[in-house]
C-alpha cells in the first residue's frame, strides 16, 4: 500500500515539477493538491508532513501553489486521529508559512487552534506566548472581526496567566469605537491594487458580541486594581449593546452592577457625570432600592452606615448568583469608606469651621478614624481643610490666592473711589442749588 502511494506520490510531483517550470500556475496548484489528497485519503499522516515540507521548498515555486496546499490541508487538521498528529500537522504547516505575507492569516489561524490545543493542555503560558508572537493588527486582507477576536484571545490568555501589563498594551490595539460602527454601511468596494479582505470564518462572533467579550476582559483587567469607575464605565458600554436591552433578565444584573460600582467610585466629575446619567434612566424604576441609594448620594445629607448595610446587605450578597459574578473582594470595606467620605463632604458643604469631636460624632467614628479620613481626603485633593490639632478645630475655607487677595483690594477701592465721587457730585448739585435760591 505504501509502495503504491509513494509511487502516486512521486508520478505527482513530476507532474507538478513540470507544471512549475512551464510557469502553468493552475496546472502546479492543481498538481500540489492532488498530493496532499492522495496522502489524507491513505491517511498517510508522516508522508503528508512530509510531502508539505519538500513541495514548499522545491526551487522558484509558485506562491498560489503553496497557498492552495496551506488551505487544502488545513482542512484535515479535525480529522485527524489524535492530538500529537494534529500538532505534528499543524507545526508542519506552521513552518512552511512562516516568514510568508501571502499565506499570513493562514498562519494566524495555524497559531490560534496550536494555542488552543496547549490551553487545554494546562499550559496557559506557552499558548499566551504563541498567540503573542502573531501581529493581525498588520493583516491587510482579514476581516476586521476576525482580527478583533483574535487580539481579544491574546487578552484573555494574557489576563489567565496574570500578566496585566502586557494584557493593557494588547488591549489597546482596539479602540473602542470600532463596535459603533455599523457593518452594513461600512463595506465598500475594494480600489484597483487594494487587499481583497477575505470573510471571517464562521465561527467568528459578531461584532456587537466581540464588543461584550472585550468589556467584559477589560472588568477583569480593572477589577485587579480596584478602579471602580472604570469597571462601571465598562458595564455601561455592555448595558448600551442593543442585546442586552432588549432582554430584561440581562439589563437588570448589569443596572445593578453599574449602581453598584458607581457608589464605589471616589467622589470626582467624572463620577457625577455618570451617576446623573444613570438617575435620569427610566429602566431604574424597575429596581427602586437601587434608585433610593444613588438618590442619597446625591442628596447632600449624612448618611448613617449602620441603617443603610442593613437595608442593602441581602441585596450586596445576592450579587455574588447573578450575571457577571460577585463584586470585587474589597467591594464591602470600599463601600463603607466611600459613605465617611461622602458624610465628610457634606460637613465641609455646611460648615466652615468644626471641632474634630463633631466630625467624630456625625460621622459616628473615633476621633483618631475621623482624623484619619480628613487627612486622606485632604491629601488626594477630593478635599480642602486644616486641622488645628491642639484646639481640635477643622477648618474648610479655602486659602486665597495672593492674586484673588489683590484683585478684592483693586474692587474694594473702585466701589470707594466711585462712592466719593457720587457724593461729590451731590455735594456740589446742592451748592448749586443753594446758590441759586440766594441770588433770586
Amino acid at each position: 500500500m505504501e509502495e503504491n502511494l509513494d509511487a502516486k506520490v512521486d508520478a505527482l510531483l513530476n507532474v507538478e515539477k513540470q507544471m512549475r517550470l512551464a510557469g502553468d500556475v493552475a496546472g502546479t496548484k492543481k498538481a500540489v493538491i492532488e498530493i496532499v489528497e492522495l496522502c489524507y485519503k491513505a491517511r498517510a499522516w508522516k508522508t503528508l508532513n512530509d510531502q508539505i515540507v519538500l513541495i514548499a521548498k522545491r526551487r522558484g515555486q509558485l506562491k498560489q501553489a503553496v497557498t492552495a496546499m496551506v488551505q487544502q490541508a488545513m482542512q484535515y487538521i479535525d480529522d485527524t486521529p489524535d492530538i500529537d498528529t494534529r500538532v505534528e500537522l499543524i507545526k508542519a504547516l506552521n513552518n512552511v508559512s512562516a516568514g510568508k505575507i501571502y499565506v499570513e492569516i493562514e498562519r494566524a489561524r495555524l497559531i490560534k487552534k496550536l494555542a488552543k490545543i496547549k490551553e487545554e493542555q494546562g499550559l496557559i503560558a506557552e499558548a499566551a506566548e504563541l498567540m503573542q508572537e502573531i501581529a493581525v493588527e498588520t493583516f491587510g486582507a482579514m476581516a476586521k472581526t476576525e482580527k478583533i477576536a483574535f487580539i481579544l484571545e491574546q487578552v484573555r490568555l494574557c489576563l489567565d496567566r496574570e500578566d496585566y501589563v502586557r494584557a493593557q498594551i494588547l488591549s489597546r490595539k482596539i479602540s473602542p469605537r470600532v463596535f459603533d460602527v455599523d457593518p452594513s454601511k461600512e463595506k465598500k468596494k475594494p480600489k484597483e491594487g487594494d487587499n481583497v479582505v477575505q470573510e471571517a470564518p464562521g465561527d467568528i462572533p459578531s461584532l456587537q458580541e466581540l464588543k461584550r467579550i472585550y468589556y467584559e476582559l477589560m472588568i477583569r483587567y480593572h477589577s485587579h486594581s480596584n478602579d471602580y469607575l472604570e469597571i462601571c464605565r465598562c458595564y455601561k458600554a455592555i448595558y448600551e449593546i442593543g442585546s442586552v436591552q432588549e432582554n430584561q433578565s440581562q439589563w437588570i444584573p448589569v443596572l445593578r452592577k453599574i449602581c453598584w460600582y458607581l457608589v464605589l467610585s471616589p467622589h470626582d466629575p467624572m463620577q457625577s457625570s455618570l451617576l446623573n446619567a444613570t438617575l435620569d434612566d427610566k429602566n431604574l424604576s424597575e429596581i427602586p432600592l437601587f434608585r433610593l441609594l444613588l438618590k442619597q448620594l446625591m442628596t447632600m445629607e449624612v448618611i448613617q452606615w449602620t441603617s443603610l448595610w442593613n437595608m442593602y446587605k441581602d441585596e450586596f450578597e445576592s450579587e455574588n448568583n447573578l450575571l457577571g459574578g460577585p463584586l470585587v473582594p474589597k467591594a464591602a470595606e470600599d463601600l463603607k469608606l466611600r459613605i465617611i467620605e461622602h458624610n465628610i463632604l457634606v460637613v465641609s458643604k455646611y460648615y466652615s469651621r468644626i471641632t474634630l469631636k463633631r466630625i467624630s460624632d456625625l460621622l459616628c467614628l473615633s476621633l483618631q478614624e475621623a482624623e484619619k479620613h480628613l487627612s486622606e481626603m485632604v491629601v488626594s485633593s477630593s478635599l480642602i481643610a486644616k486641622i488645628d490639632r491642639p484646639m481640635g478645630i477643622v477648618s474648610f475655607q479655602t486659602a486665597k490666592d495672593s492674586n484673588e487677595v489683590l484683585n478684592s483690594w483693586a474692587l474694594n477701592l473702585e466701589k470707594l473711589l466711585d462712592l466719593v465721587e457720587k457724593s461729590c457730585h451731590q455735594i456740589h448739585k446742592e451748592t448749586m442749588v443753594h446758590k441759586a435760591v440766594l441770588k433770586a
